[in-house]
C-alpha cells in the first residue's frame, strides 16, 4: 500500500533522478512484483534512498531511517515516504518489529545493513544482521543490491544492480555472510567502491 505522499511525490522524484543522475539500472526483474521483499545493499551517499525509490517500479520502498530524520522539517518527508525510524544508539528491537509487521502486510523494505554511509577505505563495512532477521521472521524475499559509479550530472553515471534473491535459512549468521559477500563481490565486479568525496 503506497502512502498518499509517496503517490504525489513519486512522479516528480522519478523525473528529477532521471535528469540529475540518469542512473543505469540492472536486474530490476529480480524484485518480486508482489509479496514481502527486503532490498539490502551498500550505502554510498545521501542520494541512495531517493534514487532507489525512483528506480524500483511498481512498489513503494519503505526505508529504515535514522530516528534523527523524524524530528524537524525532515520528518515530513521521512514519515510521508513511509520510512521506519531506527535508533542507531541502541539495539532497536522496536524498529525490527515494525519492519516485520510491514513485511507481513506484503510491503517492500529497503535496508542498508552497514548502518550508515561507508566513508572508510574498505569496499564494504560489516553488515548488521537486521535485514536477514526481518527477512527470516516475515518469510520475505531477500534481494541484494549494489550501488557503484558516481552521482554526477555529467560523466560516468551511478549504477544500481539488483542481484538474484538470496535464500534465507535458519542460520542467520551464515545467511548474513552470504549477503555481504554477494554485495561486496558486486561492488568489485562493477568497478570498486563508490567514490565517497
Amino acid at each position: 500500500m503506497d502512502t498518499w505522499f509517496y503517490r504525489i511525490v513519486k512522479p516528480l522524484l522519478d523525473l528529477l533522478i532521471l535528469i540529475i543522475f540518469h542512473p543505469k539500472v540492472v536486474g530490476r526483474e529480480n524484485i518480486p512484483k508482489e509479496g514481502p521483499v527486503v532490498l539490502a545493499g551498500n550505502h554510498t551517499k545521501w542520494a541512495d534512498p531517493p534514487t532507489l525509490c525512483s528506480v524500483v517500479k511498481g512498489r513503494q520502498v519503505h526505508f529504515l531511517a535514522k530516528i534523527e530524520l523524524f524530528h524537524g522539517p525532515a520528518s515530513i518527508i521521512a514519515k510521508g515516504m513511509g520510512s521506519i525510524p531506527v535508533d542507531r544508539k541502541i539495539h532497536d528491537k522496536g524498529a525490527l518489529s515494525s519492519a516485520v509487521e510491514a513485511l507481513q502486510k506484503g510491503l517492500c523494505i529497503g535496508v542498508f545493513p552497514e548502518g550508515t554511509i561507508n566513508r572508510t577505505d574498505d569496499v564494504i563495512m560489516p553488515f548488521k544482521i537486521g535485514a536477514v532477521k526481518m527477512s527470516h521472521d516475515a518469510n520475505a524475499t531477500l534481494v541484494p543490491f549494489v550501488i557503484t559509479g558516481k552521482y554526477k550530472f555529467i560523466g560516468k553515471r551511478v549504477r544500481i544492480e539488483f542481484l538474484k534473491p538470496i535464500k534465507v535459512t535458519d542460520d542467520l549468521t551464515e545467511t548474513n555472510e552470504r549477503l555481504m559477500k554477494a554485495v561486496s563481490e558486486g561492488i568489485i565486479k562493477n568497478g570498486g567502491k563508490h567514490e565517497q568525496k
